[in-house]
């Protein structure tokens, strides 16, 4: 018999961190908002989640691996917002954070979801934090918990 494991969508016993980005928080606050929602009308008790601020996306990553490092979270929520501007500062950034990000997963072995928002408006920005197409944080702590759910089962 074939042995499968699914991930199911429950904040269970396990602790959330979730790291933001202060740079853009008009729409970082909304993403947090979405997360904390979605973690709580799925278990998750306030005792379970801890915030962390940071100054912009670029720091999102080294804390985040501390956080993972720690042993105390069932996963790692990174949440930001990285919107084009008139320079090439937007792909220096965008890179930094995705890569950092990935390599947590690598070396901790604690998730580490990606939240950030990489947009090349101010529009789309504010459709994916809760507007036209849906929110995105909410979208992190579904696949924090989904993720999380599937790392107990192995």
């Amino acid at each position: 018999m074939i042995k499968e494991i699914k991930g199911q969508v429950t904040a269970g016993k396990g602790s959330y961190a979730i790291v933001v980005s202060r740079f853009n928080e008009f729409i970082t606050g909304k993403l947090l908002s979405g997360t904390i929602d979605c973690l709580r009308r799925h278990g998750a008790g306030d005792e379970q989640l801890y915030v962390v601020w940071v100054p912009g996306a670029c720091e999102i990553t080294v804390t985040a691996k501390k956080l993972a490092q720690s042993g105390k979270y069932a996963a790692v929520i990174c949440l930001g917002a990285v919107i084009r501007g008139q320079t090439g500062h937007y792909d220096y950034v965008c890179q930094q954070v995705v890569r950092g990000i990935g390599q947590i997963n690598y070396e901790s072995g604690v998730p580490a979801i990606f939240g950030v928002l990489t947009c090349d408006t101010l529009e789309q920005a504010v459709d994916r934090a809760g507007t036209k197409m849906g929110n995105a944080g909410a979208d992190a702590a579904m696949t924090a918990m989904e993720i999380a759910n599937v790392m107990d089962q192995i």
